[in-house]
């Protein structure tokens, strides 16, 4: 396991710099929209806010690679000196990564939001999204015990959107959704209407897919009570749900949470999810980037929400 202190300083490092946790330029992470179909609409009642976790995803997990080669070796102790990236420019950290990830991956989770922003135009939902005003939730400081960064970070956040007369938010992600929804009202004081694109879509369809077995993200299942809803979207379009041993308010974590400080120790908690998912013997639909890319390594056969409702909506 690694010392959370040193992963601490790195993303407060990265924070300062870029705003994320990986330390690469907005512009080089937030650009699903540029390839968006129909082009999303800059006028609208509600903003469409990523938070940037699907972007982050393969950043996220080229990152991880790396800490599970070293974890539990010498090496593991000269995260210590990442810090000091501070004296570095953010573009060289950028392209650094960029250099390191594959396309392909970052094809895919952006096609995820471009999926979601076509759901969002064909539910007519009034809606916008201007990537200037998108951003990190700052959830992983929080989630590190780093409350003071996460405050900081946050209370930027949150005035920026006030500023530009931002009053309702569309999420896409739970990480995000409950920074916005529960974290930032408690600590900056300031309030958005939340709410997630599954909770405002509403198409009927009965196109004869096969049942999915739903994996409840830890934020929606234990702490939003949302759990039923992407469940609802699902029979109204005509596609049952089989039962998963531990969901809703007793949903099994998926380990993510874990991986920034001990990817074994995530590998261990996902073995145990992985064996009740494929109990189903269902495919399985989730609606979390992090747990998405956490079952696919484990073999899982899984899919986002998003990309399903596209397909069969």
């Amino acid at each position: 396991m690694y010392n959370p202190r040193h992963i601490i300083d790195l993303i407060a490092v990265n924070m300062r710099k870029t705003g994320n946790p990986f330390g690469v330029p907005a512009a080089m992470l937030n650009q699903w929209w540029k390839g968006a179909p129909r082009r999303t609409r800059r006028e609208g009642d509600a903003l469409l806010f990523t938070g940037l976790m699907y972007q982050s995803i393969p950043y996220m997990e080229n990152t991880t690679r790396y800490l599970e080669r070293f974890e539990g070796t010498p090496w593991a102790g000269y995260l210590k000196f990442s810090k000091y990236t501070r004296y570095l420019p953010g573009w060289l950290v950028g392209w650094a990564f960029a250099g390191l990830t594959a396309n392909a991956e970052r094809r895919k989770y952006n096609g995820i939001l471009q999926a979601i922003d076509g759901i969002l135009q064909k539910a007519q939902v009034d809606f916008f999204y201007r990537p200037e005003l998108d951003g990190y939730s700052g959830i992983l400081l929080y989630d590190l015990g780093d409350q003071q960064g996460f405050i900081q970070h946050a209370t930027a956040m949150a005035k920026n959107l006030k500023l530009h007369g931002v009053k309702k938010l569309i999420t896409v992600d739970p990480h995000t959704t409950y920074a916005l929804k529960v974290l930032y009202p408690k600590y900056t004081g300031e309030s958005f209407e939340v709410q997630t694109y599954f909770e405002l879509i509403d198409f009927k369809a009965a196109n004869g897919h096969p049942s999915v077995a739903v994996h409840d993200p830890c934020f929606y299942g234990r702490y939003l009570d949302l759990s039923e809803v992407p469940v609802k979207v699902l029979h109204n379009l005509g596609i049952g749900c089989v039962e998963v041993r531990r969901s809703g308010n007793f949903t099994h974590c998926c380990g993510g949470p874990a991986e920034s400080v001990s990817p074994a120790l995530t590998r261990e908690i996902l073995g145990h999810r992985v064996a009740e998912l494929k109990a189903t013997g269902a495919p399985v639909v989730t609606m979390c980037p992090i747990c998405l890319a956490n079952l696919t390594k484990a073999g899982v056969a899984v899919e986002d929400l998003s990309s399903l409702i596209a397909r069969c909506a």
